[in-house]
């Protein structure tokens, strides 16, 4: 057996889990979980990146005392954030928080600088004010000096990975998040970037999923672990950790506070109806595509229990899932979509105040709303579905839901009744397995990442959902709330 780590950090928390590998069984141990609490400083959402460090030095160094040898760690984390290093390596600030307001309303500055067609021509990466290629030209905007004195841009991983090892390397996957990298020829866009004022030597080598970056060589912990880049977009992992049965004809769902809906494919999909539904091409592991589209996601969901806890109600995923399974059928529905939901906040009065202006009844308490977020959510999925169907002319006969949401009951079988597809759920940690395989195949104990999902085929927790209700009276309603009658 070979001990490996991963290291997965997501918005809400992050984990550092043992992975006990051998050809034929991978083994998963939690070792270490922290909180991922952003920082509001006068008027700006920073991560605390060195807090965030921390806890990675602590877990691994937890993860020592629980093996004889460890072989390999790779880090995994959501997209799009960065930070800027200066010649000497050091960070210049926090990573702003993607949530942070700094980047409202500056697509629309952007496109006038380079067409919006040009963009998604040459990156196929979906629109969002998030993405980093508009969080730096808020920077442009802003005339913020940090830009002249930085030396490079590291997505949030590979900020670790250089602290780490100190390398200034970026992985595929993560480096295709930011709509700053060429989704045919994998390269940085630095033409296009160029015509709005970002420089192009801010960009470091990419590098694919699976490649050793590099020693830990810190004080803190032994000399002499490799440091593995898996995927480290973490639905890159999740999806290298979805147990496919024909990727060519399912869908994966990876669910978190995120959810990524979208397909595996061989090359990407650029075209009319890709630009025009706004889908996107982000990297895969072993040469892949992820085609696929953001949807809001359990934000919904964490932000609602935060508003209602600093009200005094503390309500449990699973309570809150099982109120929500016996309030009946939603008496409203919602676009988890609707930019005012994007932000931190009172979300349950956004919520009731979206239900007012489009002539809903409004939803009553959390239970009531809980089913709100879940049935729109699963209409969003089978919307989502469509266009991909849609723009790749593939078929689907099977949705796979991995991540945190795979374990919510109500919203697989709500999934599968909006969809008329069989649901297979799970596993939840299938980010986790995903980053473990890669280094398993980096090492040699894997041929590919195919024998790595055929192994997380055979886990106990995975369950299958088939449709039971007929829910085509909601989707005529649902696709009238987003004015997408007859489109699909």
């Amino acid at each position: 057996m070979y001990a490996l780590a991963a290291v997965d950090i997501g918005a809400e928390s992050g984990r550092v889990i043992l992975g006990q590998v051998s050809a034929d069984s991978i083994e998963l141990r939690e070792i270490h979980r922290f909180l991922n609490v952003p920082v509001r400083i006068a008027e700006t959402l920073y991560w605390d990146f060195p807090y965030l460090y921390s806890q990675v030095i602590s877990g691994i160094g937890k993860v020592l005392t629980q093996c004889e040898r460890l072989e390999s760690v790779g880090i995994d984390t959501w997209g799009v954030d960065f930070g800027l290093i200066d010649k000497r390596g050091r960070l210049l600030q926090n990573p702003v928080h993607y949530r942070d307001r700094r980047t409202k309303g500056i697509m629309e500055k952007a496109f006038k600088a380079v067409p919006k067609q040009e963009i998604y021509e040459k990156t196929g990466i979906q629109f969002m004010e998030i993405n980093t290629i508009y969080q730096l030209y808020s920077l442009i905007v802003d005339n913020d000096p940090l830009l002249d004195i930085a030396d490079k841009i590291l997505m949030i991983p590979d900020l670790f990975n250089h602290f780490l090892t100190g390398g200034t390397l970026s992985e595929f996957t993560n480096a295709s998040t930011t709509q700053m990298y060429d989704c045919r020829s994998r390269a940085w866009v630095k033409d296009l970037v160029g015509k709005l004022g970002i420089r192009s030597d801010l960009f470091p080598e990419v590098v694919d999923a699976g490649t050793e970056v590099g020693y830990i060589e810190v004080e803190e912990l032994p000399k002499g672990i490799k440091l593995v880049a898996p995927a480290t977009h973490d639905t890159g992992s999740a999806v290298a950790g979805t147990p496919f049965i024909n990727a060519d004809n399912s869908v994966f769902i990876s669910c978190g506070t995120w959810a990524l809906v979208g397909m595996e494919t061989k090359q990407p999909i650029v075209n009319q109806v890709s630009m025009e539904w706004n889908l996107s091409n982000e990297g895969g592991v072993h040469g892949t595509t992820r085609f696929l589209k953001n949807v809001m996601g359990l934000w919904l969901l964490q932000e609602c229990r935060r508003q209602w806890a600093k009200e005094g109600v503390e309500l449990g995923y699973d309570v809150l899932v099982d109120n929500a399974s016996k309030v009946g059928q939603a008496v409203a529905l919602i676009d988890p979509d609707n930019p005012e939901f994007l932000y931190p906040g009172d979300l349950p009065a956004r919520i009731k105040q979206f239900c007012a202006e489009t002539e809903q009844p409004i939803p009553d308490g959390p239970a009531q709303i809980a089913r709100t977020i879940m049935e729109s959510l699963a209409l969003k999925f089978d919307f989502v579905i469509g266009l991909l169907k849609k723009a790749s002319s593939r078929e689907v006969e099977r949705i796979h839901i991995v991540g945190g949401g795979s374990r919510n009951t109500l919203l697989c079988q709500l999934t599968a009744d909006a969809t008329g597809l069989e649901v297979v759920a799970g596993p939840a940690e299938a980010t986790a397995l995903g980053n473990i395989g890669m280094q398993g195949v980096a090492l040699g104990i894997f041929n590919s990442i195919h024998d790595v999902r055929l192994l997380i085929g055979k886990l106990p927790e995975i369950r299958t959902y088939s449709p039971i209700n007929d829910m085509s009276d909601k989707k005529a309603r649902f696709s009238e709330l987003l004015g997408v009658s007859g489109v699909l």
